[in-house]
């Protein structure tokens, strides 16, 4: 059995084997260049077990499912900040031309890339009502709760995107255009942090907390943003400090630190922005859809 031209055989048919198959196809050319009776009769197996990887991963999600999931929280981010562009004495003008203009522009641009990309099978924007059902009643007249709703939604649609990523492993061209989008939304999630800070409050430009709450916000009504997911091993909440098996805290390098146990604690939960499920975004967002 040539697998090698097998292997080209259905590169031709499908351009995104190689994408999926890497760096599988390596693992495969070491079975084969051992030249011996095991090696050989490992061999269809192995290629069994290739296929299996390459093309089995995304039959739990499909990518329209997740693009339209994306799409969903784009439109709400997308009226939300024109929305508040369009109130006249909302956002002070300074902070209106250098930051909110530019993350509206985007939001928007998100809208209308995953619309193009969806095409007929993107689903129309719902209504919203950007008082969460009454929890945020004066979201677009007091500045101070419009920069917290907005920080809410960042970091949200931060986490959001980084749990889609798994589901979209098979598709190289959605996963990076969904990777991007996930970097934009950091990056305004910073600058959104970077605009509180300068009211005087102390917050730092990525997420922190402590040992019982990921959530350096201080703003109770953003709470459940900051939480697990389901399941929570999957899905930690910000204040996790386990990352692949490994509490962090227990490294040579954190415990050698000279900061307060307080702040030893946040250096490990600031390493990582943790994912979150699709069905804990939807009950984040909920109550901000009619």
């Amino acid at each position: 059995m040539n697998l090698f031209q097998i292997l080209d055989d259905i590169q031709t048919a499908d351009p995104e084997f190689k994408d999926r198959i890497s760096p599988r196809r390596a693992a495969i050319k070491n079975i084969t260049s051992f030249g011996s009776k095991v090696a050989a009769a490992a061999a269809p197996f192995a290629f069994t077990t290739l296929f299996k990887k390459a093309y089995g991963q995304t039959a739990t999600r499909s990518v329209t499912d997740v693009l339209n999931f994306a799409l969903t929280l784009e439109y709400l981010e997308s009226y939300f900040y024109n929305q508040g562009l369009a109130q006249a004495n909302l956002i002070p003008s300074a902070d209106k031309t250098s930051y909110f203009n530019t993350i509206a522009a985007h939001e928007n641009q998100h809208v209308a890339f995953l619309k193009g990309v969806l095409s007929s099978a993107a689903i129309p924007s719902p209504a919203f009502d950007l008082t969460a059902k009454g929890t945020f009643p004066d979201v677009l007249t007091n500045y101070n709760t419009f920069l917290n709703v907005s920080l809410a939604f960042e970091d949200t649609g931060v986490r959001a995107y980084k749990g889609q990523a798994g589901f979209l492993l098979g598709n190289q061209v959605a996963l990076t255009a969904a990777l991007q989008i996930h970097s934009v939304e950091g990056r305004h999630a910073s600058a959104i942090r970077y605009l509180i800070k300068q009211k005087g409050i102390n917050i730092k430009p990525w997420i922190s907390g402590t040992a019982a709450n990921g959530n350096d916000t201080g703003v109770a009504a953003a709470n459940a943003n900051y939480g697990p997911g389901s399941p929570a091993a999957s899905f930690p909440s910000e204040s996790n400090t386990v990352q692949a098996g490994v509490d962090l805290t227990t490294l040579p390098g954190y415990t050698n630190l000279t900061q307060t146990s307080t702040t030893k604690f946040s250096v490990a939960v600031e390493a990582y922005d943790e994912p979150l499920d699709t069905a804990t975004v939807l009950a984040v967002v909920g109550p901000f859809i009619k």
